[in-house]
């Protein structure tokens, strides 16, 4: 399953789905279906005999009824398609446990004192420099790359810092400062790569684990089977 199957396949229903309950919510009727039925009846039972209602005004109550009715089965029907939908995705997810992905993500967790691995990718050859970032957001170690061509390129810390301490486990960051040869800076693209070991959910969302890592399914950007090459 490539990554843009995954990131295009369930967000247009997603996305449709919460853009129509949007626009109902703004457009029905608060007191609902059943009371707008109910005020219908009442007002032809209470109708004065000598000047009944005209066809026309009771003509187009019938139909602003017809169409609440429509919108509330419309609105049933997006739900049920986003159900399945969700269903079909968190199966498919279960498909990365035991293969390899690469994420686009600046995650580095260190776990027994073993950093995680990083990478990254230039548009053009530059002087990098690797910012590690403590979980508070303190930088804590600068590793110098020196020149490195275009493509992608790996990052690797020891999990110390600039004393040459061992930092704690946990979760941290890394940020890329390129250079280009004449003092421009260079786009560069961080990621992460390893093995899915499972299928979480964090605030309603779904999350592959990748060490101790959450990556987004949307953030993929390969996936192979460990025996192939990267």
């Amino acid at each position: 399953m490539s990554s843009e199957s995954i990131i295009n396949r369930y967000q247009p229903v997603d996305d449709l789905f919460k853009g129509y309950s949007q626009e109902v919510g703004k457009k029905e009727d608060p007191l609902g279906q059943e009371a707008f039925l109910t005020m219908l009846v009442a007002q032809l039972e209470h109708q004065d005999p000598l000047n009944p209602m005209d066809g026309t005004d009771f003509t187009a109550q019938l139909a602003q009824f017809s169409s609440l009715e429509q919108s509330f089965k419309t609105n049933d029907t997006l739900e049920a398609i986003l159900a399945a939908v969700n269903t079909g995705s968190e199966e498919n997810l279960l498909d990365y446990i035991g293969k390899n992905i690469r994420s686009e993500d600046n995650a580095i967790t260190v776990n027994n004192g073993q950093a995680s691995q990083g990478s990254f990718s230039l548009n053009e050859s530059a002087e990098v420099v690797v910012s590690i970032y403590s979980p508070d957001g303190r930088e804590i170690k600068r590793i110098y790359l020196g020149q490195r061509d275009a493509g992608m390129h790996e990052i690797i810390w020891n999990g110390t810092d600039s004393q040459g301490t061992q930092v704690a486990d946990g979760s941290y960051t890394y940020a890329i400062a390129a250079i280009g040869d004449g003092g421009n800076l260079v786009h560069s693209r961080p990621s992460i790569t390893g093995e899915v070991t499972g299928v979480t959910y964090e605030h309603g969302e779904p999350y592959l684990l990748l060490d101790q890592r959450l990556v987004h399914p949307q953030t993929i950007t390969k996936v192979w089977q460990a025996t192939e090459e990267t």
